[in-house]
């Protein structure tokens, strides 16, 4: 009797167990110890440092070198008649602009200059330079007015690489530098030559119109 009132009094029934510390306190009590081991930073190596510096240094340089680009095509197009960017962003409609300004192509057969078959003159819609004669023109089945030679002086011929695959011989008005298209060693005689203009990049005068 006086062994259970002992057991009684220290609060164990007979058989009964010490009760446990719970998950959550255990856990607590393992995160608090582990808190204060805390891991060294990783600092990053070297060669990570100098592929971050070289891959900067690369972007800087790459921009450099666009600008540089722009500027030099912009002093390319700089033509005996001139005008900034903006300004030829107010004397243009939008489809001539990006044509002779940005060296857009339109689509085939959506020029009306394409069925021009009328005697006059075709001339450059951005400065009005004459380009192409009427007895030039003929139909080359492509979507854009084409002509076998310009007339004396009226264009200037550059290379052009904007397609890495296709290298081209690009055809601009000698007067303002304008886009006008490009030529082709697969026209008709007498010179073999196929101008592929642009409608957009030009206006037709009607013989005998002033």
């Amino acid at each position: 009797m006086q062994l259970a009132a002992v057991r009684a009094s220290a609060g164990l029934a007979a058989g009964a167990r010490p009760a446990r510390r719970s998950c959550t306190t255990r856990c607590a009590a393992a995160g608090s110890g582990g808190a204060s081991q805390q891991q060294p930073q990783q600092q990053p190596s070297p060669i990570a440092r100098r592929v971050v510096l070289g891959g900067a240094l690369l972007a800087s340089a790459a921009a450099g070198a666009g600008l540089a680009r722009a500027e030099e095509a912009a002093d390319e197009r700089r033509g005996e008649v001139f005008h900034t960017d903006e300004e030829w962003r107010e004397l243009l409609p939008p489809g001539p602009y990006n044509v002779l300004r940005q060296a857009s192509t339109e689509r085939p057969f959506s020029s009306p200059l394409y069925g021009e078959k009328r005697r006059g003159t075709f001339v450059c819609a951005g400065c009005g330079s004459p380009l192409f004669a009427s007895a030039a023109k003929y139909d080359s089945g492509t979507g854009w007015p084409s002509f076998f030679e310009p007339l004396p002086g009226a264009v200037d011929e550059t290379f052009d690489k904007s397609i890495f695959f296709m290298p081209r011989t690009e055809v601009r008005c000698a007067k303002c530098k304008g886009h006008l298209g490009h030529v082709f060693d697969d026209g008709p005689a007498p010179t073999g030559q196929r101008y592929c203009m642009n409608g957009l990049a030009m206006a037709f005068q009607p013989a005998g119109d002033a």
